[in-house]
């Protein structure tokens, strides 16, 4: 089974668990929660459009994530030090990746 598609079940997995689970994120936490995810997204939308473009590779699929995730959460820890929201900045470059990727992988089954 292609990388791809257990990723894609995996976040899936994830999502359904984390929707019929009890625990609650502490507001603190909240923003890196938020940041995460969408660097979780971005990975996966990026990586299933390479898979699409047939240029796929695994370990720049998980060196994405990880890269992208760590950048992230510090930039939201800096912005927490400093008083200035800079996980912001990591919400909208993750937000513009991810529609950009969309319309892509919507643009190639069209």
């Amino acid at each position: 089974m292609p990388v791809i598609v257990v990723a894609i079940v995996c976040a899936l997995i994830g999502v359904l668990l984390g929707l019929l689970s009890p625990v609650t994120i502490p507001i603190t936490y909240a923003r890196y929660t938020a940041v995460a995810l969408l660097a979780g997204l971005d990975s996966i939308f990026g990586a299933f459009k390479s898979y699409i473009a047939g240029t796929f590779e695994p370990r720049v699929f998980v060196s994405g994530l990880v890269t992208n995730s760590l950048l992230a959460a510090g930039l939201t820890y800096v912005g927490d030090k400093l008083g200035v929201d800079l996980s912001i900045a990591a919400i909208v470059a993750f937000g513009v990746r991810i529609f950009n990727n969309l319309a892509s992988i919507r643009r190639h089954y069209l």
